[in-house]
């Protein structure tokens, strides 16, 4: 077990960045044969607006490296945190440092996202999106990515975990993206089930939708236990899905300009959330 997470903390950055382009590349195919809904758009234009925002979040992502190397070397002399307060076989240690990160570095944000006005104003780009694919995972305005990436800091300094573990969340954390966001059909009875336990396409769909209250549900990206122990987790007929938002369905969704400034965007009425 120690040799396959050690594998994820010498990982090169190439290889890293490689990661999110396979991931996205295999979910963005399987969308041309297995497509929930049959969109009338043009594929690579949508994909260039998304792919621009996922630029931006790369650069953060490479600046925010340095501090999360910092937070470890003191992590790593100071002993903090919570899984230095007991012992555990290390899978279980593992596993109870990815159910904190979903939680704080996840639903938690995510869930302000929502409900607190300015993070809020943020997070309309990745709902501005009004076809949903796989490279609608990557359409975060670049503060909105800023905002997660520090709670995923608090996750990490709250539980002391190795930079092994992180790393390792980080990459199964890509694949729950591009696997939620893709416009895949999954047999109805087979997401249902895994619904139970990880997020899947079709729950996380009813998240996209353009009205409340299930624009307001939903808020997982892994585990779906949060949203159903917190009251969140709605699941129906994907059918009656419209995506998109209300509130700026007025903007063009793949303008990158008008999504940047979207924020700032007075005619962008945010409704009180």
């Amino acid at each position: 077990m120690q040799q396959f997470l050690d594998f994820f903390e010498t990982m090169p950055v190439w290889m890293k960045a490689g990661w999110v382009f396979i991931v996205l590349a295999i979910f963005w195919i399987l969308e041309g044969y297995y497509s929930l809904v049959k969109f009338n758009y043009k594929k690579w234009g949508h994909a260039k607006t998304n792919l621009i925002l996922l630029a931006f979040v790369m650069i953060i992502n490479s600046i925010f490296g340095l501090a999360t190397v910092g937070v470890f070397l003191w992590l790593e002399e100071s002993n903090f945190g919570l899984l230095h307060l007991f012992e555990a076989a290390i899978w279980i240690e593992l596993l109870a440092s990815l159910l904190v990160l979903d939680l704080i570095a996840q639903y938690g944000v995510h869930y302000l996202l929502h409900k607190v006005p300015w993070m809020w104003r943020l997070h309309i780009v990745h709902h501005s999106d009004k076809h949903v694919d796989a490279t609608t995972g990557t359409r975060h305005h670049p503060l909105d990515f800023v905002i997660r990436e520090s709670f995923a800091l608090v996750a990490v300094i709250i539980m002391g975990m190795p930079i092994a573990f992180y790393f390792f969340y980080r990459i199964l954390s890509v694949v729950f993206t591009y696997f939620t966001h893709a416009n895949i059909s999954l047999p109805g009875s087979l997401d249902k089930l895994l619904s139970y336990v990880i997020v899947t396409p079709n729950m996380h769909k009813f998240h996209h939708h353009n009205t409340l209250p299930w624009t307001d549900s939903n808020y997982g990206n892994m585990f779906s236990i949060w949203d159903r122990l917190f009251g969140t987790f709605v699941y129906g007929d994907t059918k009656k899905i419209v995506y998109g938002l209300d509130i700026s369905d007025h903007t063009d969704d793949q303008n990158i300009g008008v999504q940047l400034g979207i924020p700032f965007n007075k005619n962008v009425i945010s409704k009180p959330r």
